[in-house]
């Protein structure tokens, strides 16, 4: 089965990823290191280049000191406005 990297809920995942990172403080560089994976591998996640699989978002939530249920909040479809993790960039 083929993975659609343009789902909005993919687009939403992506967005609340990046955000993480920018709360952390961290550039796409730094993260990567902390992943230990070149900083490709985070400029293609965010632009929608590759999808991650499910740990490896675990991976990026620990690396940006963050609950993997931050990221979770941001997809269901109720979610509120008001968390800032969600928003759009």
């Amino acid at each position: 089965m083929k993975r659609n990297t343009w789902n909005p809920q993919y687009h939403v995942l992506r967005q609340a990823l990046k955000q993480m990172r920018l709360d952390a403080e961290l550039t796409q560089a730094q993260l990567a290191v902390r992943l230990g994976k070149p900083q490709s591998f985070v400029a293609k996640y965010e632009n929608g280049d590759r999808n991650l699989d499910f740990l490896e978002v675990l991976d990026v939530c620990r690396a940006c000191h963050r609950s993997p249920q931050d990221i979770l909040r941001c997809l269901e479809p109720q979610s509120s406005p008001a968390n800032v993790l969600c928003r759009e960039s």
